[in-house]
């Protein structure tokens, strides 16, 4: 037990807080000072079987037949009930993310409200396919398709948006009758927690939901993701990582659902409104610190308003509040970890080789005295960088962008989409026509135009290449974690 707080962060199984372990844990400390303010118990590899276990019950024992209105009610309960505690959240997330007070309030929480109301929609709406087939003797078939949950299905999420990510995969694998092994970051295992309180407070099976804590690799996450147990896997993470999960799981050929990395580019013709483009950007940007898979990372700019784009971005960058967390007025939190700086700080090290120019930002900016041994980073902009060079090719995933000019649309697109990773893409113009055009030549599975983050999540989320397999969000997600078995009735 930490002597600063005495806090313990525990693991849940079976509708139950797990009696921690002195000996399995490990420190949680707040992003924007350095400072340990809880401990976590990590599961090993006996507690991550109880969950699985528990969950398999929790199947058998009625939660897979219970009626879908059941279920969607339920739902709407959780909602309440994260709105009714929803300060709660928010100050979780901000302990764990070091994100500002504001953004959690605005995006995080509010979006774990929506999850669930939209999901309890989705799944009370949505019907079933059928087919009526002639047949040869003048008779008739009925084909119809019964969708059952998938069964238990292991969700690891991330650590950047991890109260969304995380009710964005509960909430419709709940709606579809399934029961939920749920791995947070380590980095973040908060509102995960919390949020087994809310659902047992919403009436929710014991066993539906278990969250089991601790790291990759020979720790939770690897007990979990290669359990005989789980029927499926979602994740949202790194490519690296996700790439380990897709091997772990193979041999049982179990579904997999990865929203991973992005190196996601900005097009900007040169008949954007620029004060549009300029606020659009700077969200783009530096939203959460860039630690968004949505976030860009490339900029393209059509050579005539280049100058004006660079300036007005850096500009905006510069205005940008590094602060306190807690301050209303604070814009920009820290990066998650020193380790995560240290590997941004490399790729401002490799820009600089490259010869960059670095039109704001480069370094670690001077806080004060509280927020001294947070981990902290300058927003930061360069130019001269070309697609062959490291920063522009690999996603750094912090407040940076590599703005590049371009001359024709062609190029603008051969540049958008020379990278592995196909996540996002943004579209900045005037002319109605380009936008469709260039929008839909992009390689990737969700692009904008004269926006950014702008969701309905009825419509399918996911990446291609290195950015994922699959798509979640409204009947995808129904999809996803069901399976269905045809039934054919000759009439």
């Amino acid at each position: 037990m930490t002597a600063e707080t005495g806090r313990w962060i525990r693991n849940f199984v079976a509708g139950q807080f797990v009696e921690p372990d002195e000996n399995r844990s490990f420190d949680k400390t707040d992003p924007a000072t350095g400072r340990v303010f809880a401990r976590v118990h990590e599961a090993d590899r006996e507690l991550v079987d109880r969950a699985v276990n528990a969950a398999r019950r929790a199947l058998h024992d009625g939660w897979a037949t219970t009626p879908v209105r059941e279920r969607a009610a339920l739902l709407r309960r959780a909602a309440d009930r994260i709105e009714e505690r929803f300060e709660e959240f928010v100050a979780a997330e901000v302990a764990d993310t070091g994100k500002p007070v504001t953004q959690a309030r605005e995006l995080d929480v509010a979006r774990a409200l929506t999850n669930f109301r939209t999901f309890a929609d989705v799944v009370a709406a949505a019907g079933q396919e059928s087919f009526l087939t002639d047949l040869a003797n003048g008779r008739q078939a009925l084909n119809y398709a019964v969708r059952k949950p998938l069964g238990v299905v292991a969700v690891v999420v991330p650590w950047n948006l991890p109260l969304l990510l995380l009710t964005w995969k509960v909430a419709p694998a709940l709606a579809c009758g399934n029961a939920l092994v749920v791995k947070p970051s380590e980095e973040t295992p908060a509102t995960a927690t919390l949020l087994a309180e809310v659902l047992a407070e919403a009436g929710l099976p014991a066993g539906v939901y278990n969250v089991v804590h601790g790291f990759g690799g020979d720790s939770a996450g690897e007990y979990v993701t290669s359990h005989p147990g789980i029927d499926g896997v979602t994740f949202t993470g790194s490519s690296a990582t996700g790439s380990h999960v897709m091997k772990t799981v193979a041999p049982r050929v179990r579904p997999v659902s990865f929203e991973l990395g992005g190196k996601n580019a900005a097009v900007v013709f040169d008949d954007v409104d620029l004060d549009e483009a300029l606020t659009g950007l700077t969200r783009s940007v530096f939203t959460n610190t860039g630690q968004v898979c949505l976030c860009t990372e490339r900029v393209y700019v059509q050579r005539s308003v280049f100058a004006d784009i660079a300036e007005g971005l850096a500009e905006r960058a510069r205005r940008l509040r590094l602060g306190d967390p807690l301050d209303e007025r604070t814009t920009t939190g820290p990066l998650i970890s020193p380790a995560h700086r240290n590997k941004v700080l490399s790729y401002f090290d490799l820009a600089e080789q490259a010869g960059a120019k670095v039109l704001t930002g480069g370094g670690v900016p001077q806080l004060g005295p509280g927020l001294a041994g947070g981990s902290w980073i300058e927003p930061t902009l360069w130019t001269g960088l070309t697609n062959a060079d490291r920063p522009v090719r690999e996603e750094i995933f912090g407040p940076v962008a590599a703005l590049i000019p371009f001359d024709t649309e062609a190029e603008a697109i051969a540049l958008a989409n020379d990278t592995e990773y196909g996540l996002a893409a943004s579209v900045w113009t005037n002319d109605l026509r380009r936008g469709h055009r260039v929008a839909q030549s992009m390689n990737v599975g969700m692009a904008w135009v004269n926006t950014w983050f702008l969701r309905d999540l009825r419509s399918p989320f996911g990446g291609v290449g290195l950015s994922g397999i699959g798509r979640e969000g409204g009947e995808s997600s129904l999809h996803f974690y069901t399976e269905p078995t045809n039934v054919c009735v000759q009439l």
